[in-house]
């Protein structure tokens, strides 16, 4: 239970990337036909055909070019690149404050596919440790999960809740080919990554919000939860129900949002 904060790897991938989507155009329909007049009358004798004289274009505004997304770099030498997106997309403070720089793509395309398992290993997390150590309340001998364990994650879900979902997933959009490169290096050749992405974000949304105070035992050095049914969830719930029913309603919100718009641009996705 005093494992630091592995939701903030999966809340961070979703913004692991840079540039906007650019929708193709589609082309306007051409106009219908006219269609001649005819003139009633007996057996009209055929018109001269008329003298067409050559008519100038007329002029017209053109479309400004659509901008062309330069080259990605290779996922061995992408995190210059990502870092330097995120810190666009989210801020000086918010990368240096929470992200480690090395491996970003594969480090946060492993954590997220392990998010719905029992647990997720520190040595492949990307964000950097959640301040304090984990928080409880003794009280004759009753082990409770401390409110100031709480505030532990105000300042991450904070950034969640300032973020701009278009720009994220636009910037999420850009990288996908590293994230789905990363994804199949994981043994998942015929899958798409961004299908996992939903799956996670669907398992962390069922988190359940129990009521404090929540009951906590000690069989071991490690905390656990005393409710087998609490104890029993996935490693990102388990973090989601750890940061107190408040700042999992804020992430709750945010990401529904994220997966909004992330089934909307499915097919760029896939199609690249």
């Amino acid at each position: 239970m005093n494992r630091n904060s592995i939701i903030a790897v999966a809340l961070a991938l979703l913004f692991v990337v840079a540039v906007a989507i650019f929708n193709p155009r589609k082309p306007a329909p051409p106009a219908p036909a006219m269609e001649e007049p005819t003139v009633p009358g007996p057996e009209p004798k055929p018109a001269p055909a008329p003298v067409v004289e050559p008519v100038p274009p007329a002029p017209s505004v053109p479309e400004p070019p659509i901008e062309q997304a330069p080259p990605l770099p290779a996922l061995d030498d992408s995190d210059a690149e990502v870092l330097g997106a995120l810190t666009d997309a989210l801020g000086r403070g918010a990368v240096d404050g929470f992200l480690i720089p090395d491996q970003v793509v594969r480090k946060g395309v492993v954590t997220m596919d392990n998010l719905p398992g029992e647990i997720v290993a520190t040595r492949i997390r990307a964000i950097r440790p959640t301040g304090g150590g984990f928080q409880v309340s003794v009280n004759d001998g009753r082990f409770t999960l401390s409110p100031d364990n709480y505030a532990r994650y105000e300042a991450f879900v904070r950034m969640v809740k300032s973020i701009d979902v278009d720009q994220a997933t636009a910037v999420y959009a850009r990288y996908y080919p590293l994230l789905q490169e990363a994804y199949e290096e994981l043994g998942y050749p015929s899958r798409q990554f961004n299908d996992r992405v939903i799956q996670v974000i669907d398992d962390l949304l069922g988190a359940p919000e129990p009521r404090p105070p929540i009951d906590l035992v000690r069989p071991r050095a490690l905390y656990q939860f005393a409710d087998p049914d609490l104890e029993a969830l996935s490693a990102g719930q388990k973090v989601l129900v750890r940061m107190g029913p408040d700042n999992a309603r804020v992430i709750k919100v945010k990401l529904r949002e994220i997966r909004q718009a992330l089934v909307d641009r499915s097919r760029t996705l896939a199609t690249g």
